[in-house]
């Protein structure tokens, strides 16, 4: 481990955001992996709450994936 003896910090700035979210069932003898990413620009004109943006950003993400897999289990039943 690194050892300084001043603490830095960080001058860079967050311009976009990106969050995959996966999940798997099983159905019968058949495995089915979904995914979904996305990925988004934050304006550098407009003041912005980062972790509400990605708290908004990981719900989009993983609901896309529970309605994937809400499909599979539908065709599948």
């Amino acid at each position: 481990m690194r050892q300084t003896t001043k603490k830095y910090k960080s001058v860079a700035t967050t311009n976009k955001i990106m969050c995959t979210s996966r999940a798997s069932i099983k159905r019968g003898d058949s495995y089915y992996t979904v995914e979904y990413a996305e990925e988004r620009l934050l304006p550098q004109d407009v003041k912005y709450d980062i972790n509400e943006e990605r708290k908004i950003l990981w719900d989009t993400v993983n609901t896309e994936v529970d309605n994937q897999i809400e499909d599979i289990i539908k065709t599948y039943k």
